[in-house]
């Protein structure tokens, strides 16, 4: 039961997702000797080197990737006793780590996660953001629990559950004329700012273009919502967004906001393994997910 300290995996996985020591030190909010050592100890415990540098990206030896094989297991078995110990503490319902697209992050969640807060005090929720491929290798390596993406996602050991159908909008400064319908042609004429490719709701938006026969290229492409919405704000251009990236009334006063011509939309939904225990704190994560799409439709 000596042999393996959980600290010094955790800090030679962040070190291996993120390329280097520093990132690592960050997330774990230490030093980035404090982390080099805890590697180091682990090489030591274990009698192999597990780090090997590639120009300037951490990489993992072969015992390492060995190691990343077992470390999924090693933190589900963690994970079931914890969730297990707190089911004998009053009150006390576990662990849940969520993963989701950032734009959910932002304008969907903060009050199905409140409200978790709000009614399980005990519950310990993180949350972690990245587009849908990552989130759902999350998932299937158990490095997160459960997550809620864009479709499509897959996945043989995974229980895939759709939720919500959110529409994409055009939003515009007040100021910018915009022409009666917005179809793939009529918005490719325009400067357009998209999000950055890579994820599904960028390849969403590109298909509806390029189904429109519209070769578009946008005059910026940008990792935040937010930052989109400042930009179109400040007269830079238009935007396609979703929906819910818009729907509170500060918003529709700041923007034009229009339908898409025809209309497009994204379907969210939760993904979790099969095989997966639902302890308390997690199925009560679950159960709020899956009525995202009654919420919506009030």
């Amino acid at each position: 039961m000596d042999s393996l300290n959980l600290d010094q995996l955790r800090a030679f996985l962040d070190v291996v997702a993120l390329g280097s020591f520093s990132a690592a030190a960050e997330r774990r909010n230490l030093t980035q000797p404090a982390v080099s050592l805890q590697v180091r100890q682990l090489e030591r415990r274990l009698g192999v080197s597990l780090i090997e540098r590639v120009g300037r990206k951490a990489r993992p030896t072969s015992a390492g990737a060995e190691l990343m094989a077992h470390a999924g297991r090693i933190d589900a078995a963690v994970s079931a006793a914890l969730d297990a110990m707190a089911r004998h503490a009053t009150g006390a319902v576990g662990r849940v780590r969520l993963g989701t697209g950032a734009t959910a992050c932002i304008f969907l969640l903060p009050p199905i996660l409140r409200d978790l807060r709000r009614r399980f005090p005990s519950l310990e929720l993180t949350v972690s953001a990245g587009n849908t491929a990552e989130v759902v290798k999350a998932v299937e390596d158990n490095v997160i629990d459960l997550a809620l993406v864009t479709l499509p996602a897959s996945g043989r050991a995974l229980a895939i559950t759709p939720v919500l159908d959110d529409e994409f909008v055009a939003i515009a400064p007040p100021a910018m004329a915009l022409p009666e319908r917005l179809t793939p042609q009529t918005v490719a004429a325009l400067p357009v700012l998209l999000y950055e490719p890579g994820g599904n709701t960028r390849r969403i938006v590109d298909d509806w273009f390029a189904r429109g026969g519209a070769g578009l290229k946008p005059v910026m492409s940008l990792g935040s919502v937010e930052a989109i919405k400042e930009l179109v704000g400040a007269g830079l251009g238009c935007a396609v967004l979703p929906s819910m990236a818009v729907r509170n009334a500060p918003d529709r006063e700041i923007f034009q906001v229009r339908s898409l011509s025809p209309q497009l939309h994204r379907r969210l939904a939760v993904v979790i393994r099969q095989d997966k225990p639902l302890y308390r704190g997690l199925k009560e994560t679950v159960d709020a997910l899956l009525a995202i799409g009654d919420i919506g439709a009030q």
